[in-house]
């Protein structure tokens, strides 16, 4: 007996060794042993600090950010990235070889655009970031999954963005639009113009595109999916900026509580929209069907023809709806209000896309083809996708050490990809890079980046958004809607304060005076 507790106890001994050993591997000697390897290659960081490393000053950066506005410019980059540019000033300048700290772990600075093109090419390698359980919440998806789990479910939604699919779309985008601008129309005037805050009326009108487009279901019903994610963003942000301990958000807290029942909100009624279509005996034609209509029926056919395991199940699909609603509403919506706001700010532009409109189709609704034929309104989105992307950050990492361009980067490294700094670099876009020039994407995209990748709004290479040709088109058609009836300027309470959340938004709203035209 007294053998047996004795192995035991030196069992337990050692049991206890090897988790105080990985605990402390995991806080101190890997995270050093890190920062040794990318001082040797030249990058430039604060000192590792224990658990927490720049999370701390992070936080405060941040808040004190965003308790600011500021003059109106588009240079945002120190109130956008304020921890990465805290980093670029007190090392130097040395953004491009630069890390900062998330804890534990170090997050790497690539912003040379041959760095970039190898990050997002390797994906085999540099894989997406691991999804922490609350990053999960927003809906686990084509966006997040890697190998064999992404292929199958890039296969399956394939169809619902072919060409001819959006093309049917552009009816639902129109009248979309017209609810909104029927709404401004019933604004009182004075002097024949109002005095409007946009923001929530783009985000309430692309909510309705994508209940219409995507899932076939009412405005009212879209609005309250729109404003339960919208909650949930802002919860799940408030959360990571804090040091992500393992199986906190299990713990009975306010914050987490609330998290919990939003999501659970938010299956539910996502849920009941997939039962409910699945269980329909006539669905719409498939020239008219809408995304979940499409994505059903690719799914019922490739478990037809291969077998059950080759499809999705309805958590699958359910995460998939969860994920195009929340970025499809919130991605163009952001887009059309930085439009409205650089139109605003430059009436040159302005007057020039509405005349090109009114000479394409004059007043009436335009087709697929005539909405592709706005070269001025094209150039002006992708000026203003170039000023203010809607993703401003791609990260990437890799649990086995790789190698780009010159960079060897170890195992266990965060890889921060700055899509903003490679927007604004004024190396690649010239002396005016933090200007509204349109003129630059002239001769398009090839064009404007000399064959560079140093423009990548939507991502780039094989993980590029598969969505991108849908938020284009939805945003033409908008605008050149929004062109066809009104003029506008911007408003003396408009604030400028760009703030991501998600993607990157008008912090205050977007203020502007509207006159019928």
């Amino acid at each position: 007996m007294e053998h047996f507790t004795c192995s035991l106890l030196i069992s337990c001994a050692l049991i206890s060794l090897l988790y105080v050993w990985k605990f402390l591997n995991w806080v101190w000697f890997t995270p050093k042993s890190l920062e040794n390897h990318l001082r040797r290659q030249g990058f430039a960081g604060n000192p590792y600090r224990l658990m927490t490393g720049d999370l701390k000053d992070s936080a405060a950066i941040i808040k004190n950010a965003e308790n600011q506005s500021m003059e109106f410019s588009n240079d945002i980059v120190s109130r956008v990235y304020p921890i990465f540019y805290a980093a670029f000033k007190n090392h130097g300048n040395t953004r491009k070889k630069s890390f900062v700290w998330f804890g534990p772990r170090p997050a790497l600075i690539l912003s040379d655009p041959e760095s970039v093109r190898e990050v997002l090419m390797k994906n085999y390698i540099f894989v997406k970031m691991p999804t922490s359980p609350l990053n999960k919440m927003l809906g686990r998806g084509l966006v997040m999954l890697e190998q064999d789990e992404w292929t199958k479910h890039r296969k399956l939604i394939n169809p619902a963005f072919h060409v001819q699919k959006l093309k049917n779309m552009v009816g639902s985008f129109h009248m979309s639009c017209s609810i909104m601008l029927r709404k401004w129309d019933k604004i009182p005037r004075i002097d024949g113009s109002i005095e409007l805050d946009v923001w929530p009326y783009l985000q309430a009108m692309t909510a309705d595109v994508v209940s219409r487009a995507a899932f076939g279901i009412s405005n009212d019903e879209g609005e309250k999916i729109a404003r339960l994610q919208k909650q949930q963003a802002a919860c799940i942000l408030q959360a990571n900026r804090s040091l992500y301990l393992p199986g906190w958000r299990y713990m009975p807290t306010k914050a987490n509580r609330r998290l919990k029942q939003l999501t659970e909100e938010i299956e539910s009624i996502f849920q009941s929209i997939i039962s409910k279509r699945m269980e329909e005996e006539a669905g719409k034609s498939e020239e008219e069907g809408d995304l979940l209509g499409i994505l059903l029926e690719s799914n019922a056919k490739e478990m037809q023809e291969h077998g059950t395991k080759s499809g999705l199940n309805m958590k699958d699909v359910m995460e998939e709806c969860k994920n195009f609603f929340f970025a499809g509403q919130d991605t163009s919506a952001a887009l059309l209000s930085w439009t409205m706001i650089l139109l605003s700010k430059n009436q040159d532009w302005q007057t020039r896309a509405r005349d090109e409109v009114l000479q394409a189709f004059g007043m009436r609704k335009p087709d697929y083809q005539e909405l592709n034929h706005l070269k001025i309104l094209g150039m002006i989105l992708h000026e203003v996708l170039r000023l203010y992307p809607p993703i401003v950050m791609l990260a990437r990492h890799t649990d086995k050490a790789g190698a780009s361009g010159k960079v060897t980067i170890p195992a266990g490294v965060q890889l921060m990809l700055p899509v903003l700094l490679l927007h604004h670099d004024v190396e690649t876009w010239g002396p005016d890079a933090k200007e509204f020039n349109p003129e630059r994407f002239a001769q398009g995209v090839s064009g404007a980046t000399k064959g560079q990748l140093t423009y990548l709004p939507f991502g780039w290479g094989p993980r590029g958004c598969i969505a991108q040709n849908f938020a284009l088109l939805q945003t033409k058609m908008t605008m050149a809607t929004i062109l066809q009836n009104y003029s506008f300027r911007l408003s003396p309470s408009y604030l400028h304060a760009p703030l991501t959340v998600v993607s990157l938004q008008p912090q205050h709203g977007a203020h502007l005076i509207l006159t019928k035209i």
